[in-house]
């Protein structure tokens, strides 16, 4: 079900983003995949597989947003990125859940916040939810209950919004109950 709504986000960037568009990168194939999770000792799960398949990531020289004001991390970035914030848990963060070993940023604002996929459920016991992480706040939103349905909410975006009314800084909104709030101490 996530291609199909990969298939249809597509079609919105090709037209109303025809730019941006041309900034992502060219899909990962099963090998790279399996070489990535091989270097990184990780799973990456099946939905976030079939995202990374579409495309990987966008141009590092693209600043452009591809959702909430952030870009969208290449999947060698992402694992590395989770890896590196991970060895930073008992030292640097010292606040229990301040980040998670379960935790696989898929989008950033370039200032340290990130957008993740949760591979652990924190929080809710759901795995696969999409979470926020902010750097400097203690506040951790779920703000989607599964990939696909983050990837529904952009599509709606795309189809409500007048391409004249477009704002890049746009916020992922109208998934029912949620997006539900965390805060970590």
């Amino acid at each position: 079900m996530i291609k199909k709504q990969l298939v249809v986000l597509d079609s919105y960037l090709r037209k109303q983003r025809s730019d941006f568009y041309s900034n992502l990168n060219p899909p990962l194939e099963d090998g790279q995949i399996e070489a990535l999770e091989a270097k990184f000792g990780i799973t990456v799960p099946e939905d976030l597989k079939i995202l990374y398949q579409w495309k990987n990531g966008q141009n590092s020289e693209c600043y452009e947003s591809f959702v909430n004001n952030s870009v969208f991390m290449t999947l060698e970035e992402a694992l590395g990125t989770a890896q590196e914030m991970t060895s930073m848990i008992g030292s640097d963060f010292d606040v229990d859940n301040w980040w998670s070993q379960y935790w696989i940023p898929i989008f950033h604002n370039g200032g340290g916040d990130h957008i993740c996929y949760d591979i652990g459920g924190v929080f809710t016991g759901k795995k696969g939810q999409v979470i926020e992480f902010w750097h400097a706040d203690n506040d951790r939103n779920v703000i989607a209950p599964n990939l696909q349905s983050f990837i529904e909410s952009v599509n709606q975006f795309y189809e409500t919004t007048p391409v004249q009314d477009f704002d890049e800084f746009f916020t992922v909104k109208d998934i029912q109950g949620f997006p539900k709030v965390f805060y970590v101490k």
